[in-house]
């Protein structure tokens, strides 16, 4: 009997794979690696057709609808703590063996991007472990950096926005500290993906107005 889920996709075609075969992906895979390159940090609108990120938010409500998301947490082993004072969002772990026909696409997409800043920038990036984060209105996460004190494995941050129709009214932008008292606030658009070197880039996540949707990863090299 096919649960909720498996019937939802079913009833709709998925975002083509083409999203991360065709020129639009190579040119966005491209403007990431070479942002990385020059200043290890990249923000590049539409890096997703919208077809793609609406697939994939529709996905996210049909997970978070099936109670699939925990409240998230810092920290990790004996200093694993929930505070919502720190963090305010509920995630879901991809797993690539459950990725339903829309996250395959995504996933497709992640592994290009992993060879590619491979190739130019000798990362050695390994593999890749992400989660989607549902920020209720009013959530935030504080100040940060993505990477555990006792472990480097984590090598670049990768964030795509799935909300659709979101305006600069609505809040919820990444603050990304640049050095010298220098932020940087990206709004979180359907589509846009930011990405950074893990450890040289410190940031929070401002409350919004409304339910705040992003897929959020890490490309990590061998400990």
């Amino acid at each position: 009997m096919p649960n909720d889920i498996t019937q939802a996709k079913a009833d709709r075609p998925a975002a083509d794979l083409a999203a991360v075969t065709d020129g639009h992906a190579d040119a966005a895979i491209a403007a990431i690696v070479e942002a990385i390159a020059a200043e290890g940090l990249a923000i590049t609108a539409d890096a997703f057709p919208p077809r793609l990120f609406r697939a994939l938010l529709e996905s996210a409500h049909r997970r978070d609808a099936a109670g699939e998301f925990d409240r998230a947490s810092v920290g990790r082993g004996a200093a694993r703590t929930e505070g919502a004072n720190v963090r305010g969002d509920r995630i879901r772990w991809l797993d690539t063996s459950e990725a339903d026909q829309d996250e395959a696409v995504l996933l497709a997409w992640l592994e290009r991007l992993r060879r590619r800043a491979n190739l130019a920038l000798q990362l050695g990036l390994f593999d890749f472990e992400g989660h989607y984060a549902i920020y209720p209105a009013g959530a935030g996460y504080t100040r940060h950096l993505d990477r555990f004190r006792d472990d480097d494995a984590r090598v670049l941050t990768l964030i795509a926005y799935l909300n659709d129709a979101w305006t600069d009214a609505d809040g919820g932008q990444l603050r990304i500290e640049l050095g010298n008292g220098v932020t940087r606030d990206v709004l979180p658009r359907g589509g846009t993906v930011v990405a950074f070197a893990c450890e040289r880039f410190p940031h929070e996540v401002l409350p919004a107005l409304r339910e705040r949707f992003a897929f959020t990863g890490w490309f990590r090299r061998r400990p």
